[in-house]
């Protein structure tokens, strides 16, 4: 217990609460239920720490042809009827097996009402039904959609951005990339606690392995449902720490959670990008775990790194 010890000490107050309250309430481990249960109680836990649902001028749904034919759902937001706003698509968390657009509505509200730029959250195809590549050619195929209609959804196809948390910071990091490969211009990568590396043997990993929120039998258990051999782990597209070559990829913000497996390879890409010479601005948000993000009504650090977010897509936009 020492070790758990320790970095307990290293958490907000507030943040020990939240943590104290979700081991009171008992729920059984998403990793010990079926992919479908753990979907239904992700979705009827999403908005118990979040801020309230701001109302918005524009909240649409729509559908996004993939390059198999199948129909991805996705919802468009905007606090705003202008026309040309510049535009985020948006790829929610969950380790490739749980989360949806219902799951990060709210944060996307916030986003859109923050930042005042449209964003695009996309429903892509989840594991195990459908394994790696699936999620990460759905987010390419929305993307290269998104450029494409982007004056008919209202918004300015001069304008586009890609980010995502967690698994979906994965899928934006790697749209990036695939972005620059294709000409396709963005004005930034908004990454939120990525997952970046292959095998998850970072020392963050295993000081951050039990209590706080991630835990490791989650991460295999995710990651399991999604990458099936060494190959498809080492593929950039799950590990974008191993891309070849990221330069000249857009520029990024980078938030992390201090009390995280994830922080140290989300430092490892900041690194890696800034090294191609990417600008690359980083935020380490001191005492917070994985999932912050989504507990703005708990914790302040979830709503200072919404503004921060909101910021960085304003100023890469040029809206300052």
């Amino acid at each position: 217990m020492t070790d758990l010890h320790l970095h307990h000490t290293r958490l907000t107050p507030q943040m020990r609460s939240v943590l104290q309250r979700m081991a009171r309430a008992g729920h059984p481990p998403l990793h010990t239920r079926s992919p479908q249960d753990a979907r239904a109680a992700y979705q009827a836990g999403a908005d118990v720490l979040e801020v309230p649902k701001a109302a918005l001028a524009r909240v649409e749904d729509l559908h996004i042809p993939a390059r198999d034919g199948h129909a991805l759902p996705g919802r468009l937001y905007a606090a705003s009827r202008d026309a040309a706003l510049p535009l985020l698509l948006y790829l929610h968390g969950g380790g490739f097996t749980i989360g949806s657009i219902a799951t990060h509505d709210i944060l996307c509200r916030e986003l859109a009402r923050l930042s005042g730029c449209a964003v695009l959250s996309l429903d892509y195809r989840l594991a195990p039904e459908h394994r790696f590549p699936t999620a990460s050619n759905d987010a390419w195929d929305a993307l290269q959609w998104m450029a494409r209609n982007a004056a008919t959804l209202g918004a300015d196809p001069a304008r586009l951005a890609v980010g995502g948390d967690s698994a979906g910071g994965t899928l934006a990091a790697v749209n990036a990339i695939l972005a620059r490969d294709a000409g396709v211009p963005l004005a930034l990568q908004l990454l939120i606690y990525p997952g970046c590396a292959a095998h998850q043997d970072t020392p963050s990993h295993a000081t951050f392995s039990k209590g706080l929120v991630l835990e490791e039998p989650a991460i295999s258990w995710f990651f399991g449902n999604y990458v099936h051999s060494r190959e498809e782990r080492e593929d950039w597209r799950f590990a974008p720490l191993l891309a070849p070559d990221v330069e000249g990829v857009a520029p990024a913000w980078i938030g992390l959670a201090e009390c995280d497996p994830l922080v140290d390879e989300g430092v490892d890409y900041a690194d890696k990008l800034r090294m191609a010479g990417v600008p690359v601005e980083l935020e380490i948000y001191r005492g917070v775990t994985h999932e912050f993000i989504k507990m703005g009504r708990a914790l302040p650090e979830a709503r200072q790194a919404h503004a921060d977010a909101a910021r960085a897509l304003r100023q890469a936009f040029g809206m300052e």
